[in-house]
């Protein structure tokens, strides 16, 4: 009796925490599955550069570089942490037409996090902009997780989540900007709203999406490919 009240004692938490696990699955399989940006009218040929994972010091300043040499406005899901940390370079962005949205404020997993958690994420990441003068209207989740709890908070905040229709892992350790342009050329049709990464990503991860976004920008516009931010889709 008491070895079975013991197996109980251990495998009630694990049980709680997979059922928990699980409901967010189910949420994000739910809300992807009604992702209106999967159903975009491929008639217009109109691209949607998205950039998550930033700030970063290095990469986020090269990238707004190039953009502007470019005449190109992207949208950017800034973790809030790094707000405090680089103003300039969220100022800037705002200044230069961008779109600044919240990816969360440090990239822990809705998955994961308990809804007191969740709540605290969301409240620190709205304070940290907000004492710059910046109030994001767009929310991207770190791996594009939600569970009810954040769909709750980004009613309540009045933050539009916005996924995405292409992707290209260009955080992977092993890509190339050979291989990225590779796989932007396959997969830019029509209207499309591309997941790119300006921080974190493995080996100079970012820096490859840089140079090949270098090579496929003029590209795209000799194809008569124009640039807007993702608010234009709501």
């Amino acid at each position: 009796m008491l070895k079975i009240l013991f197996e109980v004692f251990i495998l009630l938490p694990f049980c709680a925490a997979l059922l928990y696990v699980s409901v967010g699955l189910v949420t994000t399989g739910w809300f992807r599955a009604k992702n209106p940006l999967k159903n975009l009218p491929s008639s217009s040929k109109t691209i949607y550069l998205t950039f998550d994972d930033g700030m970063n010091p290095v990469y986020t300043l090269l990238l707004l570089d190039l953009l502007k040499a470019h005449d190109v406005r992207a949208s950017f899901f800034v973790l809030a942490s790094t707000a405090p940390q680089y103003p300039e370079l969220l100022l800037r962005m705002k200044n230069e037409g961008h779109l600044v949205g919240l990816h969360s404020y440090d990239h822990h997993n809705q998955l994961l996090q308990t809804p007191f958690q969740l709540k605290k994420d969301f409240d620190k990441s709205m304070r940290c902009f907000e004492q710059l003068g910046i109030r994001p209207d767009y929310y991207r989740p770190p791996w594009g997780h939600v569970r009810p709890m954040g769909l709750w908070l980004c009613k309540a905040y009045q933050l539009k989540i916005v996924l995405w229709n292409a992707i290209v892992q260009d955080w992977q350790a092993d890509t190339t900007a050979e291989i990225l342009c590779d796989k932007l050329t396959r997969k830019v049709h029509g209207n499309t709203v591309v997941c790119l990464h300006d921080g974190r990503g493995k080996n100079e991860a970012p820096a490859k999406t840089i140079k090949a976004l270098a090579t496929m920008i003029p590209k795209w516009k000799e194809e008569r490919y124009t640039f807007e931010t993702v608010d234009g889709l709501y």
